[in-house]
């Protein structure tokens, strides 16, 4: 049996939302799978400046990818709530 090239699995759950999100950017961009416009959009996030590190106490569900109800991609709370 053949190695395989990318031998490492990461699974994450997405909203209903996320997951159109996803799609519409992949065919957008014409990406050959889901998996490839995952990794691309891992990759353009790393390379990216000015990126927020995640606090102390900071919950997986903080970490969308669509922007929320305010606009403004935070969860409403005022810093320091």
């Amino acid at each position: 049996m053949a190695e395989l090239e990318r031998p490492e699995r990461l699974q994450i759950m997405l909203t209903a939302e996320e997951l159109s999100a996803l799609e519409n950017w992949r065919f957008e961009k014409r990406m050959p799978s889901r998996s490839a416009a995952v990794r691309e959009l891992l990759r353009r996030g790393l390379d990216a400046e000015g990126f927020l590190t995640a606090g102390q106490g900071a919950k997986s569900q903080d970490f969308g990818i669509l922007r929320s109800a305010n606009g403004d991609g935070s969860s409403g709370e005022q810093p320091g709530d």
